[in-house]
């Protein structure tokens, strides 16, 4: 997990204190901000860290089979039950269980992980004995699900069975300066996999990301950079800022018109100040790897004064490091 941005640290922050717990756990996100890694570090950061992480996807389990692959089956059960399944709960003991997706569950599936949550027991299909199980439950979901439940698409207990623990994961254009050091840490992934040699961004290119939206997120980022990498063969890499402009569009408003009515001008010009003073310290670390002495000639400024600024962001040179 790669950021030094608020946004981040402050998501860091909430992400350590419920490792420490053994609570259920919430995960909302766009998509691509990187809900299933999170969940990752929740599990490896706490005391199950030696036992099972089981990444379950809710939308590929049909509706019919949900019982099934969550709690197995005894030989016989059924049809095509030629063996024991001891099912994914079972795999799961002492573990993690992470359901992505959990807002494509069907009502009948709510109710079947509803009932398991109420005391950790089920039996398999086809079984006779109840089965304990001793499993951490963390669930990810791209959508709103308190939104879902008023509208009557998710089931209201079921939410405040697995909204214990809750996790609202930023968007990348809320993480800033944490695109370019993604970006860079991309292309060293690159590198080390295809073999292409070190390559760098070009300053124009890492301006414009710190402004898009990136609808995608985190993984719109990676794909973009792995393509680039591949396609171009010179050491420094230039892509064209996207020809729309959702930069200042969310949900068909214009987001300068929304800064005008939520801040006073000294507000606002104060946080475009600071963001500009980000994004351009963060280029400036990018193209010189690192070096702050290279970065403040760079920048036209004394090392010192160019040192106070990137504490004063609490940006960290060695994050750009090559």
């Amino acid at each position: 997990m790669i950021g030094q941005s608020p946004a981040f640290l402050e998501m860091l922050r909430y992400i350590e204190k419920m490792a420490r717990c053994d609570a259920p756990v919430l995960i909302e996100g766009e998509t691509g901000t990187g809900k299933e890694l999170v969940a990752r570090a929740i599990h490896y950061g706490g005391a199950r860290s030696e036992s099972p992480f089981i990444p379950v996807n809710c939308g590929a389990i049909p509706d019919a089979l949900i019982e099934n692959e969550l709690f197995g089956h005894k030989r016989g059960a059924y049809t095509d039950a030629q063996s024991d399944d001891p099912g994914l709960i079972t795999h799961a003991r002492h573990g993690t269980l992470f359901l992505d997706e959990v807002d494509a569950l069907s009502s009948k599936a709510q109710i079947v992980l509803l009932r398991f949550l109420q005391d950790q027991q089920y039996r398999p299909l086809g079984g006779a004995q109840i089965l304990s199980a001793d499993v951490r439950v963390i669930v990810a979901s791209n959508v709103n699900l308190t939104r879902l439940a008023e509208q009557g698409a998710f089931r209201l207990d079921l939410l405040f069975r697995l909204k214990i623990m809750y996790l609202k994961l930023p968007p990348l254009r809320e993480r800033q300066g944490d695109a370019a050091l993604l970006a860079n840490h991309f292309l060293q992934m690159c590198a080390q996999r295809f073999g292409y040699g070190d390559k760098t961004l070009h300053p124009d290119t890492l301006a414009w990301f710190e402004q898009y939206y990136w609808p995608g997120n985190i993984r719109e980022l990676e794909n973009l950079i792995c393509r680039e990498y591949l396609l171009e063969d010179s050491a420094v890499i230039r892509i064209k800022a996207p020809q729309f402009n959702v930069t200042e569009r969310r949900s068909g408003k214009d987001r300068r018109q929304s800064t005008l009515t939520s801040e006073a001008f000294n507000a606002a010009k104060n946080h475009a100040i600071a963001k500009f003073e980000q994004c351009y310290l963060a280029e400036a670390l990018a193209k010189a790897q690192g070096n702050v002495t290279k970065a403040a000639k760079l920048a036209g400024k004394e090392r010192r004064a160019f040192g106070k600024l990137l504490k004063k962001y609490s940006l960290d040179k060695s994050l750009y490091y090559h």
